[in-house]
């Protein structure tokens, strides 16, 4: 990790140019250069935009983040250039060692921290708040940080340190204002980006539709000698024309049996499993996707392998309910690997990691799909359904799908694959 998601594009968003990929991808046999190209070549961006989120939904999600500040005692949160801050201040702000903080109090504007020479920039990407203030080279941001606790009438009490906030700058934060307390600030900013509104389901449904139809291109374009990058780079040009900037890497044969993949160069040849794992960004939203097929005649043990993983995918969708916690996702999709003989527990032959994990502006967020994680599941989160089947010398196969709940149960951002022989719905 989707989710205003859904309904997922069929078949029918991949032009004429993409072929159904029939017996284990058989029809991906070597062809020209030029024949290659035409999957790809059909590929346009969708023809009506995924609106943004609005000025009004940050300010919102400000006003949430105070209400829990109130309820948590935390008189204030800091915020780090990153994902946190785009989330609530819709600034992208990139790290370095020079501070760039927003700072939210638990009532009053929001007040932003940066170099001077960085202050018109600063401004000019503001859309929420007034105030900027800004420290020369030469001086502490910290004692500028100190400041603002100050003049917002926080003598004491509590500073929620987001959770990516570097070191370097809560010490220093710290040593400026010693006499307040700091803590995480989870409790308020994963409390608030846990929970999806329908305009960031919506974002993420488009980078899902985005994904998959670059997947479904892309898999037709396997070609007998290729190497993993070359996948990966087909990959990446057919989410560029699909409007995104995204990709995947890619495994073949053995390699697959490693869940993130090897360094080690690889050649695609008849009878291998070819997994990819990827996704995009839409609007800040991030989509999440992987599939497993056969280049060529898929064997018996990979057949068998496969439809497993696929049983194992579905249980796992199954025990997603309403106020149930989501630890059950993982349980359920495991019991059907290990009641097939593999692990027990993560351990390989079987599924070595978690069946699945948050997502939304980042690739991994809150919300784990893992045995001891209570959470129940709530309208509006948003998590993968991944059970890797590993077999270390042979091969390993993953399925993913990411899923999001709604006030009637359960949905997918993307069919899962209906059959080896058809990785894509």
């Amino acid at each position: 990790m989707s989710l205003s998601r859904r309904d997922f594009i069929r078949s029918s968003a991949v032009t004429a140019g993409s072929v159904t990929l029939l017996s284990g991808l058989q029809s991906c046999e070597p062809k020209s250069a030029a024949a290659a190209s035409g999957p790809l070549d059909n590929l346009k961006p969708f023809p009506q935009e995924v609106p943004g989120i609005t000025v009004d939904e940050r300010k919102s999600r400000i006003e949430k983040a105070q209400q829990l500040m109130v309820e948590n005692k935390i008189n204030a949160i800091f915020l780090d250039g990153g994902t946190s801050m785009e989330y609530f201040t819709g600034i992208r702000w990139g790290t370095s060692e020079r501070m760039m903080a927003a700072i939210i109090p638990d009532h009053g504007d929001i007040a932003y921290v940066g170099p001077r020479f960085e202050e018109e920039r600063i401004r000019e990407l503001m859309t929420i708040g007034t105030e900027v203030r800004v420290w020369e080279e030469h001086e502490s941001p910290y004692q500028v940080v100190a400041g603002i606790f100050a003049d917002k009438g926080i003598k004491s009490g509590t500073i929620g340190m987001e959770e990516r906030v570097r070191f370097f700058l809560y010490d220093g934060v710290r040593q400026a204002a010693p006499h307040l307390q700091y803590q995480s600030a989870d409790a308020v900013t994963a409390a608030c980006r846990l929970i999806k509104s329908p305009a960031e389901l919506a974002l993420m449904q488009r980078a899902n539709d985005i994904t998959i139809t670059a997947y479904k291109a892309a898999l037709t374009m396997l070609k007998e000698g290729m190497s993993q990058g070359e996948l990966a780079g087909i990959i990446a040009d057919a989410h560029k024309r699909l409007g995104a900037s995204g990709g995947a890497f890619s495994s073949f044969g053995a390699a697959t049996a490693f869940p993130h993949g090897s360094n080690v160069p690889q050649q695609l040849k008849a009878g291998d499993m070819v997994l990819i794992d990827g996704g995009c960004r839409v609007g800040g939203y991030a989509s999440d996707i992987s599939r497993t097929v056969v280049f060529g005649e898929p064997t018996k043990r990979q057949l068998e392998i496969w439809n497993l993983e696929k049983e194992a995918q579905a249980a796992g969708f199954d025990a997603a309910k309403l106020g149930e916690p989501c630890e059950n996702v993982d349980i359920a999709a495991r019991k059907v690997i290990t009641s097939a003989g593999f692990g027990p527990g993560y351990k390989v032959p079987g599924l070595p990691h978690r069946t699945g994990h948050g997502i939304g502006m980042d690739g991994h967020e809150w919300g784990n799909m893992v045995l001891g994680n209570k959470q129940p599941l709530v309208p509006g989160m948003c998590f993968s359904i991944e059970p890797t089947i590993s077999i270390y010398g042979e091969f390993g196969i993953r399925l993913e799908d990411c899923a999001y709940m709604t006030a009637s149960g359960v949905k997918w951002f993307t069919q899962p694959s209906p059959s080896i022989a058809q990785p894509v719905a």
